[in-house]
């Protein structure tokens, strides 16, 4: 029973990698290469850069919206005291007068 290998099952590696690198130095020729790893290189490192400044700017929205969001609730909650506050100050001033 013979059985069959796919050629690029899932990561590439032993012949898979030498048959890519084969391909390369044929297409690029043995002095490009290392331009095109190098650009590569950069363009992988501006990427990564490019994607922390967004996840950065999107935290800080987070943390503008959830800071807004409890000086909302603490707003709600000052008032909320006020108002009773002043309830019961209303209920003192009608106890006093039926007195």
């Amino acid at each position: 029973m013979v059985s069959t290998i796919p050629l690029f099952p899932g990561i590439p590696g032993g012949p898979e990698l030498l048959i890519v690198l084969l391909v390369l130095v044929l297409l690029f020729g043995a002095n490009k290469i290392p331009k095109l790893a190098r650009s590569t290189g950069q363009a992988m490192g501006e990427f990564k850069k490019g994607r922390e400044e967004v996840e950065e700017e999107l935290k800080e929205m987070q943390d503008d919206t959830l800071k807004s969001d409890v000086e909302d609730v603490e707003d709600i909650e000052d008032d909320e005291t006020v108002s009773s506050v002043e309830d019961e100050e209303t209920e003192v001033d009608r106890s006093a007068e039926e007195v």
